[in-house]
């Protein structure tokens, strides 16, 4: 289980903390999602979970815990995968080959091939380029990037946005399946996409710095 106490977070330039004494638990096989306004500290919150951010205020600032452990921040990023909204822009490799062993040369080929063929991508060319994909295969791709990695933990910002309709319906099926075997969280101002495999007891809003029930979609 994936526990957030008391979480605490102010950018340097900001008057007003972003996340206030916010708690949160996510367990495995159970998706959560925290809906939210632009701005509102979505993103900051994944951040912050996956070890790109710390929370400001020492030890007043809060923790994040495994199974009860306090994790530091390069720990949050073994942990983790991010992914972040719009990943396709993000991507370095020349081929889908490189994109999906960039950091991970020695990757053996069968894990690659069960991971294309778990995100839906079987039999498609490691010679060919990223930026050739349509954007569902690229969206595809990048979750297959971090399936590589075997998080227990999957957070995803905005998973859906810049789909095709008739794209967004296959990755939320994929995603659906994706949350039965770990901790996932999605962040998202859509979250009436998500009502039909996200239990309504997990879904929050963010507002003001602090997560609530979610009662009513977030427009």
């Amino acid at each position: 289980m994936l526990e957030l106490r008391s979480l605490q977070y102010q950018p340097a330039t900001a008057t007003q903390p972003v996340l206030r004494c916010l708690n949160l638990q996510l367990q495995v096989g159970k998706p959560a999602l925290v809906a939210g306004r632009s701005g509102s500290g979505k993103s900051t919150l994944l951040e912050l979970i996956c070890g790109l951010a710390e929370p400001t205020g020492g030890r007043n600032g809060g923790s994040i815990l495994w199974n009860g452990a306090v994790l530091s921040a390069r720990q949050r990023r073994w942990l983790c995968g991010l992914l972040f909204q719009f990943p396709e822009r993000h991507f370095l490799g020349l081929s889908v080959g490189q994109e999906l062993k960039l950091g991970q040369r020695r990757m053996p080929s069968e894990k690659v091939e069960a991971v294309l063929r778990q995100v839906g991508l079987d039999g498609i060319s490691l010679q060919q380029a990223p930026e050739a994909l349509s954007g569902g295969q690229q969206r595809r791709l990048a979750l297959a990037v971090q399936l590589l990695r075997n998080p227990k933990v999957l957070l995803l910002d905005e998973p859906t946005a810049g789909l095709d309709w008739s794209v967004r319906g296959e990755i939320l099926s994929l995603l659906a399946e994706l949350g039965r075997e770990r901790v996932l969280l999605v962040v998202t101002h859509e979250p009436e996409l998500f009502e039909t495999w996200v239990d309504p007891q997990q879904r929050y809003r963010l507002q003001g710095g602090v997560l609530q029930p979610l009662e009513q979609p977030v427009r």
